[in-house]
């Protein structure tokens, strides 16, 4: 092929995924603006669109505010905007870490909890619940707090475990996010033992939701997904080349280890930053990448930002469908996630199965 060839197919490659990028974000727009209709309280479209111009700058001037229901604009935008922002938010952050950790371990199976982030998260907020430990920092409050810090500190303990020398191997690395996990799993079944009338409160949280989630909240774990998934982006062409192995990586000019170290640690904070707010949500990191590596192919400088996309657009549908599938009680959303992520699971394994000719 000719060098024009190359240069026209690449072009029309990279034009296909601009339009595929901004399909999906048009999509992701409408999923939320769709969402703010769903609840027990029935908001017109129409006054949703008046509510959401009148925070436009130059356009919320031209908005006739008088017909606006002063309810209806606190459920826009104090209950629902803020619990529908964090579930885009936790959902790209789940997806990214997913394409990491997916990418560094060559396993479509490895999600975002491997490292123990799920453990350590669930160990600080229960000890936050079942103490009443309580105070705030920078307007968040104590259990975002503690969780965040056990996610990060759990990993921790993984990383210094697995590390030989100045080397991290993958192989360790998982063995001993799976040990830990379940030394802090055991940890957390002591606290629902002792938690009496709390208990309640320990396993809705397991469960992931939304429900309580502020615009503090939404504040508190921007700037960090933000930041980490920015910086992973920086990276996705050293994923493309660890995809080949480490040893051939390590031959075309890339640092292994400290690509790995960086990745896992951006990969760990995004994720705790994510279940720190609203608890454990599982599957999203392990379908949502998978799902769009069928879309679009391995090359994670668009599976990355596509994936982003498609784990906010799907966790914002399913605390859609959490808050009004069994009205007027409110799902935990890690249930929904869950009933759609355990038969895709079931398919990777049987997919797996027929790869090796079983």
């Amino acid at each position: 092929m000719s060098t024009n060839g190359v240069e026209t197919t690449y072009f029309r490659r990279v034009s296909r995924w601009k339009l595929l990028l901004i399909i999906l974000t048009v999509a992701l727009v409408l999923t939320i603006i769709i969402s703010l209709n769903v609840g027990f309280a029935q908001i017109p479209f129409s006054t949703i669109l008046q509510i959401l111009a009148k925070r436009i700058p130059f356009l919320g001037s031209l908005v006739g505010s008088s017909n606006i229901p002063y309810s209806a604009e606190r459920i826009i935008l104090e209950i629902r905007m803020p619990r529908i922002l964090a579930g885009a938010l936790v959902g790209a952050a789940l997806s990214a870490a997913g394409v990491v950790y997916q990418g560094i371990f060559k396993n479509p199976m490895a999600d975002p909890y491997v490292l123990g982030v799920s453990a350590g998260a669930a160990v600080g907020a229960s000890l936050a619940i079942v103490f009443g430990i309580g105070f705030t920092l920078f307007g968040v409050n104590t259990m975002p707090i503690l969780a965040f810090a056990g996610s990060l500190v759990a990993v921790f303990i993984v990383y210094n475990i697995s590390r030989v020398g100045s080397r991290v191997p993958v192989t360790t690395l998982l063995l001993s996010g799976i040990a830990v996990s379940i030394f802090l799993s055991a940890i957390v079944a002591i606290l629902q033992v002792i938690a009496g009338k709390k208990l309640h409160a320990v396993v809705f949280w397991l469960m992931g939701g939304f429900s309580g989630v502020e615009w503090k909240d939404v504040w508190a774990i921007l700037p960090l997904i933000f930041i980490g998934t920015v910086i992973i982006y920086f990276f996705a062409r050293d994923l493309n080349i660890l995809s080949l192995g480490e040893e051939t990586a390590q031959n075309l000019g890339v640092d292994v280890e400290k690509v790995k170290k960086v990745l896992l640690i951006f990969g760990s904070l995004v994720t705790a930053a994510a279940v720190s707010i609203s608890g454990l949500i599982g599957f999203i990191g392990l379908m949502i990448p998978h799902i769009t590596r069928i879309m679009i192919g391995p090359d994670h400088r668009v599976l990355l930002p596509t994936s982003i996309i498609v784990g906010a657009s799907f966790l914002v549908i399913c605390d859609a469908v959490a808050r009004v599938i069994v009205s007027p009680v409110e799902l935990p959303v890690g249930v929904i996630t869950a009933l759609s992520g355990g038969p895709f699971f079931i398919y990777l394994l049987r997919k797996k199965k027929e790869s090796y000719g079983v």
